[in-house]
């Protein structure tokens, strides 16, 4: 990655590390994301309760995540933790950075389109991307959604424009995902055409979805869009839209449940 921070991280950080040393009570680490700076982790630090060897918790060259616990710009010295990140955050700072390669990967292609040097071309203009956010890829997710644009920066019309570009054909918008199962018996003349008639007009009133059987009468509708209210939305509109056929059906029932779905 070409990333880097220029200044020292803030208490509380979170910040990937490489070990480059392990002492009998301390590691010594790099911090990936910023220009030549360093930090340890005292051994109290690597993980919670008696430590008989720490070379079974680090080693060098292996990839942590920490937290930055103080900070002396004067000496230099940055402390970190490893036992004080949480495995959400942990789960967090793996995913941000996976992101900012994949968008250090769209400039590299377009370096290369364009026959020029990717780390040349990326100091040319992540800059002033970076003066409005973090990551790259926090920009590039904003022009996919209409919320940021390079013209409101210092990079040149041209360049700007080819970015974009990119950015929208190689990143789709983001989009949610709400589902749910309907349950339905009927014992009423012509039961397997009603069923039929509601699911169709369920899978129209929340258009675009998809409807799969499950079995035993049962059936999962799925509903996409760019926005969590639009599908739940179009959800609720399709179990109306199925209910509204049985309502005045005897010896008939619709039942729906919501199913979580995992980010």
């Amino acid at each position: 990655m070409f990333h880097r921070k220029q200044d020292f991280p803030a208490e509380d950080d979170i910040v990937l590390c490489t070990v480059t040393s392990v002492q009998y009570n301390s590691v010594f680490c790099s911090l990936d994301e910023y220009e030549n700076k360093g930090g340890m982790i005292h051994i109290s630090e690597v993980t919670a309760g008696r430590i008989k060897n720490i070379r079974e918790y680090v080693a060098e060259g292996r990839k942590v995540v920490c937290k930055v616990l103080r900070v002396d710009k004067e000496r230099g010295h940055i402390d970190l933790s490893l036992r004080r990140v949480t495995e959400g955050q942990r789960r967090d700072k793996n995913n941000a950075l996976k992101q900012e390669q994949r968008a250090e990967n769209i400039l590299d292609h377009i370096a290369k389109e364009s026959k020029k040097d990717p780390a040349a071309f990326y100091a040319e203009v992540a800059p002033p991307i970076l003066e409005h956010y973090e990551y790259l890829y926090l920009a590039f997710e904003d022009i996919v959604e209409g919320n940021f644009s390079l013209s409101t920066t210092k990079l040149p019309a041209p360049l700007a424009k080819k970015v974009e570009e990119t950015v929208r054909e190689r990143i789709k918008p983001k989009q949610v995902n709400v589902e749910g199962v309907f349950t339905i018996s009927t014992f009423a003349t012509g039961g397997v055409e009603l069923v039929k008639s509601a699911l169709l007009k369920a899978r129209e009133a929340a258009a675009p979805s998809d409807i799969h059987y499950l079995g035993a009468g049962t059936y999962k509708i799925s509903v996409t869009a760019e926005e969590f209210k639009d599908a739940e939305k179009r959800l609720k509109a399709a179990v109306e839209a199925a209910e509204a056929v049985f309502r005045k059906v005897p010896a008939s029932e619709v039942k729906f449940e919501r199913v979580e779905t995992k980010a």
